[in-house]
């Protein structure tokens, strides 16, 4: 396991304050405000730790405000409803007295059912592609240093390395992604990985149509408003998952991604939703 995944394990394992209360905490990184794929993850694991049965299927969320990396954060749980199928849970992340986020998100006993789902697009292997770092190597100048640090998802792009990324006009894009290391057997530990991992790329998708992506001085301002997903089937986090974003629609400075995140053995695992905020600035 590297030291990046097992730092992101450790952010994950939130700090129980009291019943139904947790505590975490963020990188000690410079950002100006907490990743999204962050909380929306402790958020899981917080509603998780109050769940005696099932397995999340979906969670529902909103981004409020923007998270401050500076001081922990606070995961209040509130038991909506614990069925003989179905569990609920209600969980509110609290910084400076304000709450900044809140998911839902429903567990589900496992049981038998019909089955299908639609087939997985082509794309490269990702032993063929550039690793993240590779890609970003042209614009350290711009990034910094940072765009070279260890991260602790392995993300594949599949675009074009032939082609400048202001001409990837089309209104998808497809990933690999993987944990960057061997994770514990621990099923709901791997969706809170996926949940964090899946944040990193989908709203971007929707810059695509417009010849925006990929340019780090595109003067554009990008945040989350929502993130939604269902998980179907089970999957690891640390095997090869081809994350298949589109973009139906962007409008009145938001912009809406849809993903759909595949096993290498082409099964449909886990669908994902997403708007986000989207301004151009002034030049």
């Amino acid at each position: 396991m590297s030291e990046a995944l097992q730092k992101l394990i450790e952010l994950l394992d939130l700090e129980e304050l009291e019943v139904n209360h947790f505590r975490g905490v963020s990188p000690k990184e410079t950002r100006q405000r907490v990743f999204g794929g962050q909380v929306a993850g402790q958020a899981l694991v917080a509603a998780a730790r109050t769940v005696d049965q099932g397995r999340v299927h979906s969670f529902h969320s909103y981004f409020l405000r923007p998270g401050d990396p500076k001081v922990p954060i606070l995961y209040e749980v509130t038991r909506i409803r614990d069925g003989r199928s179905f569990t609920t849970r209600l969980v509110v992340a609290i910084q400076h007295g304000q709450a900044i986020f809140n998911l839902s998100a429903s567990f589900h006993k496992e049981e038998p059912g019909l089955n299908y789902y639609a087939p997985m697009p082509a794309a490269p292997a990702p032993e063929s592609l550039p690793t993240f770092q590779e890609r970003m190597k042209p614009y350290e100048e711009l990034l910094g240093p940072a765009s070279q640090n260890p991260m602790p998802i392995d993300i594949r792009l599949c675009d074009p390395t032939d082609r400048r990324p202001e001409t990837w006009r089309e209104p998808h894009g497809y990933a690999w992604l993987r944990a960057d290391g061997r994770l514990p057997d621990d099923p709901m530990l791997h969706a809170c990985v996926l949940t964090y991992a899946s944040d990193v790329t989908l709203l971007d998708t929707s810059l695509r149509p417009h010849g925006l992506v990929w340019q780090p001085d595109r003067k554009i301002m990008m945040a989350s408003l929502d993130h939604t997903m269902w998980f179907h089937r089970p999957f690891r986090a640390d095997e090869w998952l081809l994350y298949a974003q589109h973009t139906p629609s962007s409008s009145g400075g938001r912009g809406f991604a849809i993903g759909s995140v595949y096993t290498r053995a082409g099964v449909l695992v886990v669908s994902v939703a997403q708007e986000g905020l989207i301004r151009q600035l002034d030049k």
